[in-house]
């Protein structure tokens, strides 16, 4: 007969669980799943990290990588940028306390949200190889050097050996740590590629690449153009939920509910007031805001759907932008042909704006590049960040492999050299995971993604109906021209003229027939600026 237990021996070693310690036990949430991926999560956490930085500092952000092998499936990561540097009291949280940071309770766009990312390297490197990572760091007020590791039980940080540094002998942050369980590929989720696509959708970034083989690899600025900088604005009312609503509304100072939608959300007048009193005449909008009842918020979240509001603000959001992109993917793609498009700011749930950016890149450098088979690639991008890994889960290739391809000329999207290439801009993107490698597969972000990326295959359209037209004229003009010389011989026959005279008649009227065979470098140069232009984008 099977023991019994009461609730008190059950509950008997019920105990709590630092964050740190639910990581440790769960590190493939983070993105430590696999060797290689391993090693490409650790480069970029700290990428990202010193990106965020530069930009806010409103420097050029100058990044180098270095990648020992140290042993077996064990390597040495050294990450150094020009940035503002860390202050010596906040090295310890910055680097070694998970769920710490400067950014998730800002309203406004940045790489990194939940201040996981470098602390969990930290605790990577203490899982693996049991030593704390050595940071050199210098703000221009001072320079330190110290190890820093992590108490998991607590999610604090260790800090030991600090020791202070001659001032100006080091600018921005170099962290050095050891990692096990990692490898170094050459692969479409290696370190390599990770920085390569970091480099087409940061194109003000330099990027530096020591591999552990020796070999250097430089990715150069392509811009000396600093993005600007997001801002934080408040939340736009389409896009909130009851529950946003009642939350926001218990932390209000306002005296009246109509004050506070105005004083909390973007969009909100008095004339917006004025049409929600006509269309919910049963709320009090002179009550007290944090007396709302979830019934009275409901019926607020019904009628902000029913009004015509503006498009949210885009002070929020870094996105790319149309005419740096284009200029990244002819660096480091150079393809043939090439169309970018921005769309206008839409709204997802909690009242965030989303921007989308999509652009198509055709032969030359486009498409996975084999050494025998070219296919169809898709870059996805959030933040201007690479998602390597968990594709298949991601809104971004649910909405390209859902376009019509064959609609725009494209036969079959895995046999082409083609590239496309999307990025979601938001203050909050719906992550799928936490070890945010793929935009959930939410359906406005899906369909506005899907119409970013018809919108730019119009264009390539119009291109391959240009190549498809002129292969066929030449396969035209060389038929006709092997049968030059004998309709020449039978015309001088038959008419008594001289051969060469008529042959070189003939061969003036079928170059001037088929002369866009001639001058293909010229019209291929049309068809791309025409596709560029509003009207390329017609159907």
């Amino acid at each position: 007969m099977a023991e019994t237990k009461d609730a008190d021996a059950i509950f008997k070693n019920f105990k709590e669980h630092s964050i740190a310690e639910f990581f440790k036990k769960n590190r493939q949430m983070l993105g430590y799943a696999g060797k290689v991926r391993s090693l490409t999560t650790i480069i970029h956490e700290y990428v990202t990290n010193s990106l965020d930085a530069c930009e806010e500092a409103g420097i050029l952000p100058d990044i180098s990588v270095e990648i020992k092998e140290v042993g077996e499936e064990k390597y040495q990561i050294t990450v150094s940028d020009n940035g503002p540097g860390i202050p010596k009291a906040m090295a310890g949280k910055a680097l070694a306390t998970i769920l710490a940071g400067t950014k998730f309770n800002r309203h406004m766009q940045q790489r990194g949200q939940q201040g996981i990312g470098a602390a969990s390297c930290t605790l990577y490197a203490l899982i693996t190889t049991n030593k704390p990572i050595h940071i050199k760091s210098g703000t221009g007020k001072d320079a330190y050097e110290c190890d820093i590791g992590v108490d998991v039980k607590s999610n604090k940080p260790i800090v030991t050996n600090m020791s202070t540094l001659e001032k100006g002998s080091i600018v921005g942050v170099s962290i050095n740590g050891e990692f096990g369980e990692i490898k170094y590929e050459n692969s479409d989720h290696g370190v390599y590629e990770y920085l390569k696509r970091t480099a087409l959708s940061n194109p003000h970034i330099s990027i530096k690449l020591k591999e552990p083989t020796g070999n250097e690899v430089s990715f150069p600025r392509h811009t000396q153009v600093l993005p600007k900088r997001p801002k934080q604005i408040k939340p736009h009312p389409l896009g909130l939920t009851t529950n946003d609503l009642v939350d926001f509304a218990q932390y209000s100072t306002s005296n009246k509910l109509s004050s506070f939608l105005i004083d909390t959300f973007s969009r909100v007048t008095y004339n917006k007031i004025d049409e929600l009193k006509t269309i919910a005449p049963n709320i009090n909008f002179d009550s007290d805001p944090k007396k709302i009842s979830w019934a009275d918020a409901e019926e607020l979240i019904r009628s902000f759907k029913k009004i015509k509001w503006i498009s949210p603000e885009m002070d929020a959001l870094s996105i790319i932008g149309e005419e740096q992109l284009k200029v990244a993917v002819k660096n480091i793609l150079d393809p043939e042909f090439s169309q970018i498009i921005e769309r206008k700011p839409k709204v997802f749930r909690g009242g965030v704006p989303f921007v989308v950016e999509a652009g198509i890149a055709f032969g030359g450098g486009a498409g996975k590049q084999g050494k025998e088979v070219v296919g169809g690639n898709i870059l996805r991008f959030a933040n201007k960040v690479p998602l390597l890994f968990d594709s298949t889960n991601c809104a971004i290739t649910e909405a390209v492999r859902n376009v019509q391809w064959k609609r725009y000329g494209i036969n079959n999207f895995d046999e082409e050299p083609i590239s496309v290439i999307v990025n979601v801009s938001s203050v909050y993107v719906p992550y799928s995971g936490v070890g945010k490698q793929a935009v959930s597969q939410e359906e406005e972000i899906i369909e506005e993604i899907k119409l970013a990326v018809q919108d730019a295959a119009r264009g390539l359209q119009k291109y391959v109906s240009h190549i498809r037209n002129r292969n066929m004229q030449e396969s035209k003009y060389k038929t006709i021209m092997r049968y030059i010389n004998q309709l020449s011989g039978d015309l001088s026959e038959l008419t008594g003229a001289k051969k060469e005279k008529i042959e070189s008649s003939l061969n003036a009227i079928i170059k001037n027939k088929y002369k866009s065979v001639f001058d293909d470098d010229t019209k291929s140069e049309e068809v791309q600026e025409d596709a560029n232009t509003p009207e390329g984008l017609e159907d």
